[in-house]
């Protein structure tokens, strides 16, 4: 595997993160319902390549392997791939959220040296994950500090799970340059200064992530009870209230706007719920003014398929 996650202001850092890895013409998504793949640069609805998956086929987990029936998922690759023309190409691969485990965290002093900064992560996180962070690939970044200290994102996946995810491609016929989990991929479509609150909706998975000025200030990735299609709007307040208090309380400060990704459909409804409960500005995520040109044009349709992560991917690529 080549890293775990491969525009102005806070995604400036993270940027650098993002674009030190390779950027191959095509990116993939391996989601619990789906593979989608699409060539960079071609942002129109059509151009996305979507095979459905049966039920149970993908079961995202930070601890078991994934792909629970390989023969679905190898077949819905090899679809994709080859009606994109990728074969023996190099893609990037998006895999579920919970593969990839991802914490802020802060020290009074962080090495430069990627050997010992690597040993520092896992002693730091070997009572924060439910495996063992020596059987784990790391990857991290430094981001600007509040006060003093240093604060630094990292993420961190299993290494079988990982390679479960790149076996399939490579049976495929192709090459995973890189893997990113799906709702880091999708942060280079936000650019603003104002506290922000990432809604990502994947399956029965939650992701929440707050992002303000230079800075990622809080990630958390929840299994809810129902996936999107069923799910109460108010199950998904319980989830964003917490979050909302959280930041509130640590940063003196409000969310300002909250921006929602894989709601599919059911876009209207969620933002309706959540508006009439906080302050802030609930839009599309593809509303937003980091959306290249060409799927901001499309952004309904683009939305309505849930394809943010892919966008996300490929707006970084020319960021």
């Amino acid at each position: 595997m080549s890293s775990l996650v491969t525009r102005r202001n806070w995604l400036g850092a993270v940027r650098r993160w993002l674009q030190a890895m390779p950027h191959p013409r095509w990116v993939c998504e391996v989601a619990p319902d789906r593979v989608v793949a699409a060539r960079s640069g071609h942002f129109r609805a059509a151009e996305f390549l979507v095979e459905p998956l049966p039920a149970g086929a993908v079961v995202p987990s930070a601890v078991e392997l994934n792909i629970v029936q390989v023969e679905p998922v190898r077949s819905a690759l090899r679809a994709v791939l080859g009606r994109l023309g990728a074969r023996g190409e190099s893609i990037a691969l998006l895999i579920p959220d919970p593969a990839v485990r991802v914490f802020v965290l802060s020290f009074e002093k962080f090495p430069r040296r990627a050997d010992e900064a690597a040993p520092l992560l896992r002693w730091r996180l070997k009572k924060s994950v439910p495996f063992d962070v020596e059987e784990a690939m790391v990857s991290w970044m430094q981001q600007p500090a509040a006060k003093s200290g240093v604060v630094v994102l990292a993420a961190l996946a299993r290494t079988r799970i990982l390679r479960q995810y790149e076996e399939l491609a490579e049976a495929a016929g192709v090459v995973p340059g890189v893997v990113v989990s799906a709702t880091l991929a999708t942060l280079p479509l936000i650019e603003d200064d104002r506290p922000t609150l990432l809604v990502r909706l994947s399956g029965t998975t939650l992701t929440l992530v707050i992002v303000w000025g230079e800075r990622m200030v809080m990630y958390r990735s929840t299994e809810l009870s129902a996936d999107p299609a069923r799910l109460a709007p108010q199950l998904l307040l319980d989830e964003v209230f917490p979050a909302l208090a959280y930041f509130s309380d640590a940063h003196r400060a409000e969310v300002q706007q909250i921006y929602l990704a894989g709601s599919g459909p059911r876009f209207a409804e969620f933002r309706d719920a959540l508006a009439a409960e906080v302050p802030a500005r609930v839009l599309s995520l593809l509303s937003s003014p980091a959306v290249p040109a060409e799927a901001a044009a499309e952004a309904p349709a683009l939305a309505d398929r849930s394809l943010e992560a892919l966008i996300g991917w490929m707006a970084n690529r020319g960021a």
